[in-house]
Order: C-alpha cells, then sequence, then structure tokens
C-alpha cells in the first residue's frame, strides 16, 4: 500500500514526556483481532484518552485530548518509545490518527522498523534535543517543528536550533516516494523484467 510522500514537514506537536511507552499502550492488545483496517485513529492509546470505550468520556489532561495541539502531525515522546510486542496495528493506528513523524531518543527497533514500513517517520535525536523540543511545545502548544527529510534536519522554527538525524538510504528514498517494500519493487518491475530476460537458463 502506498503513503502521501514525506518530504519536508512543518507542524505543531504533541508532546508527551513519558518514558517506556510500549504498543500495548499505544494500541491496546484487544485491538489486535480486527481483521480490517479501519477506525484505527479512535483506538490510538485508546485507554489513556478515554475512561471507557464508548468514547464519551474522554480524559481531559491527556495531550491528545488538548485542543490546542488538535490537527499536529508530530508526536515528541520519551525514551525508549515503542517497546514491547511487535504489533503493527500500534502504527496503524499513529498514522491513521494524523501523525506522520515520531521523535525520541530512542525507539525500539521494531516499532521503528513498522514506522517506516507504514509511513511514519521516526526521527532519532539527543535526549538533549528532545528535552529542548518537549520544552517548547508544553510552554507554547503554537511552537512549529521542521522536519526535513531529504537534508535530514530537524529545527525548532522558534529559535532556529537544529539537529540532524540518521534514516537508511533505502528507508529514506521510501519514505520519499510514499514506497512501503511492496511499491518499491513494483517500480522496479520493468528493471527486473529486463534482468531476468538476460539471464541464461
Amino acid at each position: 500500500m502506498a503513503y502521501d510522500k514525506f518530504e519536508v514537514l512543518v507542524s505543531k506537536a504533541y508532546p508527551l514526556p513519558i518514558e517506556n511507552v510500549d504498543t500495548d499502550q499505544i494500541l491496546p492488545a484487544r485491538y489486535l483481532k480486527a481483521t480490517e483496517r479501519t477506525a484505527f485513529d479512535k483506538k490510538f492509546f485508546r485507554d489513556w484518552r478515554f475512561k471507557n470505550d464508548s468514547e464519551d468520556q474522554p480524559i481531559e489532561d491527556f495531550i491528545l485530548n488538548d485542543t490546542r495541539y488538535a490537527g499536529s502531525k508530530i508526536l515528541i515522546g520519551g525514551k525508549n518509545f515503542g517497546s514491547g510486542s511487535s504489533r503493527e496495528h500500534a502504527v496503524w493506528s499513529v498514522y491513521d490518527f494524523g501523525l506522520r513523524c515520531v521523535i525520541s531518543s530512542f525507539f525500539a527497533d521494531i516499532f521503528r522498523n513498522n514506522c517506516l514500513n507504514i509511513g511514519v517517520l521516526p526521527v532519532q535525536l539527543s535526549p538533549k534535543f528532545v528535552e529542548i523540543l518537549l520544552e517548547a511545545t508544553i510552554k507554547n502548544p503554537e511552537t512549529e517543528i521542521k522536519v526535513d527529510l531529504p537534508n535530514q534536519v530537524v529545527t525548532l522554527l522558534l529559535t532556529g536550533v537544529c539537529e540532524s538525524f540518521e534514516i537508511n538510504d533505502y528507508k529514506k528514498r521510501n519514505m520519499l516516494n510514499g514506497f512501503d517494500d511492496i511499491d518499491y519493487l513494483k517500480n522496479m518491475k520493468n528493471a527486473i523484467m529486463e534482468f531476468s530476460e538476460k539471464r541464461p537458463f
């Protein structure tokens, strides 16, 4: 499945300075039974966002329910974001909620790879710079962050302070083109066919 291309993103950000957020918190295990990818945006941090399953009692002091941050496409998490099980559904909920980038000082490897396969950019920055971003967004919800994937730089637009980040070249190309692994292979179909025709049987 193709996803929207990711090049340069400028957005407000949800600050979530909590360490060791695991995939069961991001998406509770009871939703893994879903056979279709529908309404996963409503399941994102479900037990932290609502007092029950009917969505009629939002937990007002949880950051994702703070209307000042509504429309943010970036989430800034604490260290070790996405630990726990390898469920891909958790990242579905991240993307379907409207986020295109998650920033942290450390990601669980499987969660990071699932993000890259689904169209969410996981940006790992130094603990010091993550703290700067968190402080700025907590102080002013209108604070904008620029995530420049081609140049691999994150900038706090309020001050201009910035930091570079690393990403696998293959995954970077896929994000820039809006490809998952299957899309990448489909895009190479003609080259694969030409190569196969030149191969002796």
